[in-house]
């Protein structure tokens, strides 16, 4: 671990960020040149002090979920996401189409959208970052660890990953989610990590291994209408708009509702209704 790069590394790219940047608002007061450490710190999810101690050198070795927070939250090319994490004593990340890092260009339109549900996910329905409104709304998927990480992978064998969407819904959300998974599989092969949860599927779900054996391709996207059940608000009928990051194997979910309708009144009430547990 080199403390000083690393701090240096650290104090130069908060500095070159702006709050605007990362959806912040900058205030009347405001003197410090770019973010200040607390805003970052709490980006990131950590202490104030725990980051402070960081950039004054003299904090502890920084993991690497917390290297990858902060490579998010500074907004770090994959190249400097790289050296970040050599900085900090760990080997880099391997750069496969699944990989947790968020491109710049898209975090900075996700840190615009904070009045508003959205998210990103990798092609497996991995959830790499959300809004509070997106957490309020379908409860916080970041948490998750190993094949449980993929939504598809909970759908087949967690009861409580469907308690989203209404009942009436499942089946065609099952036969979707088997297609989307076949379509990454082809591309990836055996061996990859949809080649994994395609394996446990097949061992643990009798339903995933009907639909798989259908050798359907690709047959529904994000995109479009989509009925969400929420525990307070009851059914909302929302509209998901997606934007594809083609290199990152990436797409930013959108949830917005038609002016005027019921579903639109209650997604007003979000901000008031607090973090939603996802395992609710």
């Amino acid at each position: 671990m080199d403390r000083a790069q690393l701090a240096d590394f650290l104090r130069t790219r908060r500095e070159a960020l702006q709050p605007e940047d990362v959806g912040l608002p900058r205030g009347s007061r405001r003197r410090t040149q770019g973010l200040r450490r607390e805003e970052v710190a709490a980006l990131c999810g950590m202490s104030s002090d725990y980051y402070a101690r960081i950039e004054q050198q003299r904090g502890p070795l920084p993991s690497e979920p917390m290297l990858a927070s902060l490579a998010r939250a500074l907004h770090l090319s994959l190249d400097e996401r790289d050296h970040l994490f050599r900085m900090a004593g760990h080997n880099t990340p391997s750069r496969t189409l699944r990989t947790d890092h968020v491109t710049p260009g898209m975090m900075r339109i996700l840190d615009r959208l904070q009045d508003t549900p959205a998210q990103v996910i990798t092609s497996l329905a991995e959830t790499l970052v959300q809004t509070r409104l997106a957490v309020a709304l379908v409860g916080n998927e970041t948490e998750y660890t190993g094949l449980d990480r993929s939504l598809v992978h909970r759908w087949f064998t967690d009861p409580h990953a469907r308690r989203i969407y209404p009942e009436a819904d499942h089946a065609t959300h099952s036969r979707i989610f088997t297609s989307q998974l076949r379509a990454v599989y082809s591309r990836q092969g055996g061996r990859s990590r949809a080649g994994q949860i395609v394996d446990a599927l097949l061992e643990r779900s009798e339903e995933f291994t009907t639909l798989w054996g259908e050798h359907e391709i690709n047959i529904g996207h994000e995109a479009g209408g989509k009925r969400i059940q929420h525990p307070d608000l009851g059914l909302l009928e929302l509209q998901c708009q997606v934007l594809f990051d083609a290199d990152q194997a990436q797409a930013l979910l959108v949830y917005t509702a038609t002016p005027g309708t019921e579903s639109h009144e209650k997604l007003q009430l979000l901000p008031v209704l607090g973090d939603r547990d996802a395992h609710r």
